[in-house]
């Protein structure tokens, strides 16, 4: 029997209805309305495209825009100056600085800039290690969407068999860590890990983040697993496939998410949640 789909487009509208009535809400009641800063250096295609699709999902729930276009010759100090001035903007209460980065500025250098209770994106050490006690203030929006998904099937994640394969700080470890947090039994794979397919066909849920073409395939796959593609990858034709052999791993799996369409949707829709989320902290820091 074929996986039944998460649909992360309409799973992220349902979401977006939710934040843009609770922004409204917000301003009417306190009259703080959320306000996202964009910084994007340089002039990447992908990222100008990736900022653009952030800042409208702003736009329509309600949430304000600053909007910072730098050259790409732009030094670390100038970009240091402008992430300092938008940590003290009070109608500024998340800040994005879109990755990579420019070869002469220090990314680590960066994202340590940025105040921690405006960082949106959940890339601050500071936030990181929230999470890892299990106290979070801003959860990183690619796993925060991964976890909205999973939930959204109906599969209790508690006493699961999580497995994840990827172990970056911006996805493999935070989704981990919230399995973790949600009490399933997590195994983190990666290059090094010996006999990968059979630990893959452990898994309740398994969580794909490799950046590898088709690279999970049927028979890496439990029979009705909850199956969730991160990757996002173009092929030659110029298709965008995931990490996950979408076709024949569907016809084993209980639940799949599908790419485009699946876990890129709910990363835009983590970060206006984010962002709400700062600015009714600001609210209640005013009114007391």
């Amino acid at each position: 029997m074929a996986a039944r789909l998460i649909d992360g487009k309409a799973l992220a509208q349902t979401v977006r209805d939710r934040i843009a009535a609770d922004t409204k809400d917000l301003q009417a009641k306190t009259g703080v309305r959320p306000g996202l800063a964009t910084i994007l250096v340089g002039e990447d295609p992908a990222s100008a495209l990736y900022v653009r699709s952030k800042q409208k999902a702003c736009e329509a729930a309600g949430i304000s825009i600053e909007d910072f276009k730098l050259s790409a010759a732009t030094s670390q100090a100038e970009l240091l100056t402008l992430v300092e001035k938008m940590n003290h903007d009070p109608n500024i209460h998340g800040i994005l600085v879109q990755l990579p980065l420019p070869k002469q500025i220090d990314t680590k250098v960066i994202l340590n800039a940025v105040d921690p209770l405006k960082d949106a994106d959940g890339f601050h050490p500071y936030n990181l290690g929230k999470l890892v006690e299990g106290n979070p203030v801003f959860e990183a929006c690619t796993p925060k969407g991964i976890i909205a998904m999973i939930d959204s099937t109906g599969v209790a994640i508690e006493g699961k068999r999580a497995v994840v394969v990827g172990r970056s700080n911006i996805v493999g470890k935070p989704v981990a860590l919230m399995l973790l947090h949600r009490h399933a039994t997590v195994t983190v794979c990666h290059s090094k890990t010996k006999d990968l397919p059979a630990v893959c066909r452990e898994a309740d849920i398994l969580v794909v983040a490799i950046g590898k073409a088709k690279f999970v395939t049927a028979d890496m796959v439990k029979d009705g697993a909850v199956v969730i593609d991160v990757g996002t990858n173009r092929l030659a034709d110029g298709k965008f496939v995931g990490d996950v052999d979408f076709e024949p791993v569907s016809q084993r799996a209980g639940w799949i998410s599908p790419v485009p369409g699946g876990v890129g949707p709910m990363t835009i829709t983590m970060l206006l949640a984010n962002t709400l989320e700062s600015a009714k902290r600001t609210a209640v820091a005013k009114a007391t």
